[in-house]
């Protein structure tokens, strides 16, 4: 019996370890390819998965043969620190701007309308016809496919797209395209283009008379789910969208809760964080200012604070100089106190971090870091720390009974 129950202990423990890693797989990357480790994972415990994700956080799990889309969305449409998958950007790729995302969307159009296979440059006649489109221009997009910038941007969403494993490449080159125009051929996974969009219900069922002029109110209203009038169902959307924010958000701020959210949470926060924790490992981490989900692997994060290198030393930095002053500051201040450290850390930094300028664009990097875990946050020249920024913040040394030790700081 002795041996019977050790086994039995031995199984379970496996068993939840799969499952956390399945599940962390997908939460880091929600489209999960059938080549990656965890792949077999995600197959093996489907079940469980949907039936955690549908009680837990309302999101649906599709498996195919080849893929396991998860399908969720960021709680604020608006959050800007969200891009291009971070395994793209992380490829040393240019940011995608505005008008990146916009032939995006448009290079999407086309290929649900064509056919299993297309071009480059077909795809490129079809976002310039695109393009051309009376709300677009309004907004100010202008793309013509002149010239190897327009031709550079038209390669990056195939390249996003070809890493999303909508198009793979059967002849031709996208270096050669961009310098050259040759063209370029695809096949195209239509399944895997049908499971990218996440929505409640089909754009093109929202009536024109309900139609919202902003994007972020179009997001709003094609991703908002119904919810029945009743006390159990507010409940469980409550308990949902709150585990969704604790899972995908880096920090949860109680100041960003409304008045339900602030007083269901206070009351049921241990049994949320208990769930969270048996499922994925992450630990909870409450503060007088909020909660985070602490992640003792450091490994289920699409952006962390980095450790080494120039840019990094100067997040770090940077991250301190806010956490000491806990004020708003202004950009050209930043860039002022990096200039200041040149003298005392530049030895240490790569050539171009001391040139002349450098500071501007180390300090939009640095930011973009700090925002998109949630330290800071930047109204057009301002930068006001949040409250998480405080784990780094130094403090003098003290001795063991508590007093500053004299003459360091």
């Amino acid at each position: 019996m002795i041996a019977a129950e050790s086994l039995d202990d031995v199984l379970d423990r496996n068993r939840l370890d799969e499952r956390r890693r399945a599940l962390r797989s997908l939460l880091l990357r929600p489209l999960l390819e059938s080549d990656t480790p965890a792949f077999a994972l995600v197959r093996r415990h489907t079940e469980w998965l949907r039936e955690w994700l549908a009680r837990e956080t309302g999101w649906a799990l599709q498996v195919e043969g080849d893929f396991a889309r998860l399908h969720k969305a960021p709680a604020d449409h608006g959050d800007a620190s969200r891009g291009a998958p971070p395994h793209y950007r992380r490829a040393g790729a240019t940011p995608f701007d505005r008008r990146r995302y916009a032939l995006f969307c448009l290079a999407l159009a086309d290929l649900e309308r064509g056919e299993s296979q297309v071009t480059l440059g077909n795809i490129g006649n079809a976002v310039v016809h695109g393009a051309t489109d009376p709300m677009l221009t309004g907004a100010g997009l202008r793309f013509e496919l002149e010239g190897r910038d327009e031709r550079r941007d038209l390669v990056a969403v195939v390249r996003l797209l070809m890493e999303l494993r909508v198009l793979s490449r059967v002849a031709g080159d996208e270096e050669s395209y961009i310098a050259a125009g040759r063209d370029v051929l695809y096949d195209v996974d239509r399944r895997v283009l049908a499971a990218l969009l996440v929505t409640a219900r089909g754009p093109s069922l929202l009536p024109p008379d309900e139609l919202p002029a902003g994007t972020l109110e179009r997001m709003t209203a094609v991703t908002a789910r119904y919810v029945p009038d009743t006390t159990e169902a507010r409940n469980r959307e409550l308990r949902q969208r709150l585990t969704r924010r604790l899972l995908d958000d880096p920090v949860l701020y109680w100041s960003e809760l409304d008045e339900d959210e602030h007083a269901y949470l206070t009351s049921q926060r241990a049994a949320i964080a208990r769930r969270i924790e048996e499922a994925t490992g992450l630990i909870p981490e409450v503060r007088a200012e909020g909660i985070a989900m602490v992640d003792p692997s450091a490994d289920l994060t699409d952006e962390r604070m980095p450790a080494e290198g120039t840019e990094g030393h100067i997040t770090l930095l940077l991250a301190e100089h806010l956490a000491a002053t806990d004020a708003q500051q202004t950009r050209a201040g930043l860039e002022a106190r990096v200039r200041g450290w040149v003298a005392e850390y530049g030895r240490f930094w790569k050539k171009a971090a001391r040139e002349p300028g450098a500071e501007s664009m180390l300090v939009q990097q640095a930011l973009e870091r700090l925002e998109a875990l949630r330290l800071v946050v930047r109204e057009g020249e301002e930068v006001m720390p949040l409250p998480a920024i405080g784990r780094f913040k130094l403090e003098r040394p003290r001795a063991h009974d508590g007093s500053p030790l004299e003459g360091i700081g």
